[in-house]
């Protein structure tokens, strides 16, 4: 897919602002693709949509499907405009922060919110309950069963069995057939629940995207390599993961030590790509499909994975103890290609980047992700200044994973800052100058962080890998969508013409 020369801005859906303690699809959603527009910017980047989990800390990257929307994200407002529920449900409204989720109490109280909308829908009561809704909702079942039922029946015996799918009974962790069917009956109620909330949820999220695009908007999505091992799609589809009899993983995803550090075990089954390949990559083909309908453009994170993956043995505790194994990524994208045609991806190819991952990406034409954080300032030619990006790749003033420019400009050596200051001709607003050097560089596409427009420092930090405390908590307020600041960064856009 050819990239016109455009920009956009990063800021994860819970980061909005929004009036129950976390950003959702409501009119938060709507002020910042307001401003977006006033700003002259043509994306919005956000992290995974999936169903998120307490026990990983909400990471976006550890959810329970890889197809399902977060009920979190689920605008309760729209559910009373939508006569789903009344006004009066929604009080007592707790004293949430405007700054930052906290993630246990905010799923708390919409979740009793959610569960009487449900309710109230599935007994046909309320104003906006007609039978146009029911019939919508049986569409959106039948169109998305490939998933649905699945998840639903999974996060239903999840909350029966009250842990991760490798500790229920037998029967019901290995899919007898017998046991299915009676958990389908007996937890009719919850399944009903749980189908509700992927409906709602995803009739406000097309709502939203048609809100951008009708302002020039598209948005860019987020795909995980990997997904959870407690989650509906390693419980429904073990042949598709490298799992031991007991369907427990027989090595899980990481990556080795590097120069400084001592590797990462993520934890996350690894793929059973032969089966995949034998299977005309089935599995890929539709969590593409759900992902392509919702957004239009999608990054790749960890493209390394696609050429060869580190499989480290699952009794293994150290990341040392893995191995590479050969990933079948020319064979699988040429597979998407002619299934889905177009491939609208970006991807990320920092860190082990050799001649294998290079081939692969530049043989369909991915763009590659330029951060000016890995660059060593005093280098001549290095490839993370900005006045050295090629045209085909995506940069970025900072990213979800990185510092914010102000808290990595303060961690710099006196010697690497004044390299950079000498390198982009740092005015007296850092983030500004670096700003300024992303949109001129050659890269077909530029993209910001909100905390970066802001010029915030390192407690905005949006997420630091490797830890588990802490992350994706920051929020914006109101006062982050400040017109001076799109007529600013429109001024930026503008001259370096990335419209």
């Amino acid at each position: 897919m050819q990239f016109d020369r455009r920009a956009g801005v990063f800021l994860h859906v819970t980061a909005l602002p929004g009036p129950h303690g976390i950003g959702d699809l409501g009119e938060g959603a709507r002020r910042f693709l307001d401003w977006l527009a006033a700003a002259e910017q043509s994306y919005w980047q956000f992290c995974p949509l999936g169903p998120t989990a307490s026990v990983h800390g909400d990471s976006p990257y550890q959810a329970y499907s890889a197809f399902a929307g977060n009920p979190l994200l689920v605008s309760l407002d729209r559910l009373v405009a939508a006569g789903h529920l009344d006004e009066s449900d929604l009080e007592p409204v707790p004293e949430f922060s405007a700054h930052e989720v906290d993630y246990d109490r905010v799923r708390e109280y919409k979740t009793d919110r959610l569960r009487t909308a449900a309710e109230r829908f599935h007994a046909g009561d309320g104003p906006g309950v007609d039978e146009d809704e029911r019939d919508a909702f049986a569409r959106f079942r039948e169109r998305e069963s490939a998933w649905l039922a699945d998840y639903a029946l999974f996060m239903a015996l999840r909350t029966r069995h009250d842990g991760a799918w490798t500790s229920w009974p037998e029967p019901i962790r290995a899919r007898d057939s017998e046991a299915l069917a009676a958990a389908r009956e007996d937890l009719a109620d919850e399944i009903a629940y749980r189908e509700y909330v992927q409906f709602v949820f995803d009739r406000q999220w097309r709502a939203v995207r048609s809100y951008a695009h009708d302002r020039g908007v598209d948005l860019v999505g987020d795909l995980p390599i990997y997904v959870a091992l407690d989650s509906a799609d390693v419980w429904a589809n073990p042949e598709v993961f490298d799992l031991d009899a007991d369907g427990r993983p027989a090595a899980v995803a990481g990556v080795p030590p590097n120069p400084g550090d001592d590797g990462q075990r993520w934890g996350n089954p690894v793929y059973d790509w032969e089966t995949l390949r034998a299977n005309d990559y089935g599995w890929w083909v539709r969590r593409l499909e759900r992902l392509f309908d919702l957004a239009d453009v999608t990054r790749i994170d960890h493209f390394k994975g696609f050429d060869e993956f580190w499989a480290i043995p699952a009794e293994a505790d150290s990341p040392a103890a893995g191995e590479w194994r050969d990933a079948p990524g020319h064979d699988l994208f040429e597979t998407l290609q002619r299934r889905l045609g177009d491939l609208p991806f970006v991807v990320e190819d920092l860190g082990f980047l050799d001649q294998g991952l290079v081939d692969l990406r530049d043989r369909f034409g991915f763009p590659s992700m330029r951060v000016p954080h890995y660059a060593d300032w005093c280098r001549e030619g290095d490839m993370y200044q900005p006045m050295h990006y090629p045209e085909n790749s995506v940069a970025y003033t900072s990213t979800h994973d990185t510092d914010t420019l102000v808290g990595y400009y303060e961690s710099l050596s006196d010697e690497q800052r004044s390299c950079l200051e000498y390198n982009i001709g740092a005015g007296a607003e850092l983030t500004w100058s670096m700003i300024e050097a992303v949109w001129r560089s050659d890269s077909v596409l530029a993209f910001t962080t909100m905390q970066d427009v802001l010029g915030l420092d390192s407690h905005a930090r949006f997420n630091e890998p490797g830890t588990t405390d802490g992350n994706w908590a920051w929020r914006a307020t109101d006062a982050a969508f400040d017109e001076d600041l799109a007529a600013r960064l429109a001024r930026v856009t503008d001259e370096h013409i990335r419209n």
